[in-house]
C-alpha cells in the first residue's frame, strides 16, 4: 500500500490542478449568476401581481422560463446547450467551455432563491418606508435586500453548493476540476484511493461553505 508521500508524490500535482479548476469554475460562474439572479429575483417580486411594477404578462414569463430551465438536470443541459456555448465562448471542454452551462443552470436558481428571500421580508416595514415618500428603488436596496441579507446570504450558500455539485458532473464531458479528476483517473484507471481523496476534499469544501454561511448569516441577524 502506497504511503501519503508517494501518493502526493505521484498524484499531487494532478490534485491541486483539479482544485484550481473547480475554484476557477464556481467561482466565475457563481459571480456571473448573481449578477443575473438577483435582478431577476427583484423583478419577480417587483412585478408579481399587487406589487410596485405589477406585470402579469413580464411575470409570467419569467416565472415559466425559470421553472422550464430548473426542471432540466445539469447533465442534459449542459448537452442541449453545446451549441449556444461553443457560439457564446467558442469551445465547450475545459473550464472555459463549463461556465456558460453553469451559469444557465445557476442563474434561474438564485433568482428563485432571492424571490423567496425578498418575498420574507416583513411587509409592514415596506409599507412604512413606502409612506414616507421613499422611491421603489430605493425600498428595493435599502429595505428589501438589507432586511432580507442573512435569508439571501443562506440562498448563495445552497446554490454554490449545488454549483460545485453541477461542476462534479462537468468533469464527465472534459470540464476539468475534481470531477474529472475522479472520473478519469479513479474510475476509468481504477484508482479507488484518487476517487476517495477527491470525495473528501469535495465533502470538506461543502461543509466549510455551509459552515461560512451559516455563521455570516447568524451575524447578520444580531446586526
Amino acid at each position: 500500500m502506497k504511503t501519503i508521500n508517494a501518493f502526493l508524490e505521484e498524484w499531487g500535482s494532478y490534485i491541486w490542478e483539479a482544485i484550481i479548476e473547480t475554484f476557477q469554475m464556481v467561482s466565475i460562474s457563481l459571480v456571473i449568476s448573481v449578477i443575473i439572479g438577483l435582478p431577476l429575483g427583484v423583478l419577480l417580486v417587483l412585478t408579481r401581481p399587487g406589487k410596485a411594477l405589477e406585470n402579469k404578462y413580464l411575470f409570467g414569463l419569467l416565472n415559466i422560463l425559470i421553472n422550464i430551465i430548473r426542471s432540466v438536470p445539469f447533465i442534459i443541459l449542459l448537452f442541449f446547450i453545446l451549441p449556444f456555448t461553443k457560439w457564446i465562448v467558442g469551445t465547450t471542454i475545459g473550464v472555459k467551455g463549463v461556465i456558460v452551462p453553469l451559469v444557465v443552470f445557476t442563474a434561474p436558481y438564485i433568482a428563485r432563491l432571492m424571490e423567496t428571500s425578498l418575498l420574507e421580508v416583513n411587509r409592514g416595514v415596506i409599507e412604512a418606508y413606502e409612506a414616507m415618500g421613499i422611491k421603489t428603488r430605493g425600498i428595493i436596496w435599502n429595505v428589501m435586500i438589507r432586511e432580507a441579507k442573512p435569508s439571501i446570504i443562506l440562498g448563495l450558500t445552497i446554490a454554490t453548493i449545488g454549483l460545485i455539485g453541477a461542476t462534479a458532473m462537468a468533469g464527465l464531458v472534459g470540464a476539468g476540476g475534481l470531477g474529472d479528476l475522479a472520473y478519469r483517473f479513479g474510475h476509468l484507471r481504477y484508482e479507488p484511493v484518487v476517487m476517495y481523496v477527491t470525495v473528501g476534499l469535495l465533502i470538506l469544501l461543502v461543509q466549510g461553505l455551509q459552515t461560512i454561511g451559516n455563521r455570516t448569516a447568524a451575524r447578520l441577524k444580531k446586526d
